[in-house]
């Protein structure tokens, strides 16, 4: 009761009445009864100590909720279309316009939700840990399942499935080795790279003839230098954020030894 300032008049009255008050909250938070007893404060402790606890229960319970937004259903729903971009691909032997004009609306569906789905998340404060993971999943899922389909099919050159893969392969495993010196943005040149290869997959996935199979052959041939230069723009990113973390470590260190 020391901390209770009383007045001149009535003061152990008025601290025996906050003390009652500040019990009957506490028992109130804390149990839910909300009754009163001579030893209210005694009360009031042990519902602070349930309040923590409570709390922690109502984060859990809003960040499970939280994997279930809208960002992180485009993300599922790209996860859900490979399998069926898969199976309209190789529908009928793979060779059939219609077939392959359905994996072609699957196959754009997933390429239009990949652009929406971080923008969302990072607009609305949508950033969640399953997004974080599932995310460069899904766009590598659905663009490594089209170009293997290609490449079985005969339309596309092993050759090119292998760099395209191997990169995108290969800067995640980069990015995951650097993570402790920082993290490598999302350069221009790798949106434009990433823009490229879903036009180029996308209209060697559609049944071409004439003029447009050609172009689509150089579309994809820009996409191919693009995935390169990029690739290595990321390596050297890598190396340079590497050093630069060595180097503020070596220098925190020789300052807390001095």
């Amino acid at each position: 009761m020391t901390g209770v300032p009383a007045s001149a008049a009535g003061g152990s009255s008025g601290a025996q009445g906050a003390a009652s008050s500040a019990g009957a909250s506490g028992a109130a938070a804390g149990s839910g009864s909300g009754t009163t007893a001579p030893g209210g404060s005694a009360e009031g402790a042990q519902g602070a100590g349930k309040s923590p606890r409570g709390a922690k229960l109502a984060a859990a319970a809003v960040n499970q909720a939280s994997v279930w937004n809208v960002a992180n259903l485009l993300t599922m729903l790209r996860l859900v279309l490979v399998p069926g971009f898969v199976a309209l691909m190789l529908a009928d032997g793979g060779y059939d316009p219609a077939w392959r004009s359905l994996a072609w609306a699957a196959f754009a569906v997933a390429m239009i939700t990949d652009l929406f789905d971080g923008h969302l998340a990072r607009t609305y404060n949508l950033v969640t840990d399953f997004g974080k993971i599932a995310d460069p999943i899904a766009d590598k899922a659905i663009m490594g399942a089209a170009l293997i389909c290609l490449s079985a099919l005969g339309d596309l050159p092993w050759w090119v499935t292998a760099v395209i893969l191997g990169r995108e392969l290969g800067i995640t495993l980069l990015r995951f080795l650097v993570i402790r010196y920082g993290v490598i943005p999302a350069s221009r040149g790798g949106k434009l790279k990433t823009l490229t290869q879903g036009v180029a997959v996308g209209m060697y996935v559609l049944a071409l003839t004439g003029w447009l199979a050609t172009l689509r052959f150089w579309v994809m041939a820009v996409a191919v230098v693009l995935t390169v230069v990029t690739g290595l723009d990321y390596v050297r990113q890598a190396i340079v954020l590497r050093r630069q973390g060595i180097a503020e470590r070596r220098a925190a260190l020789e300052e807390s030894e001095a």
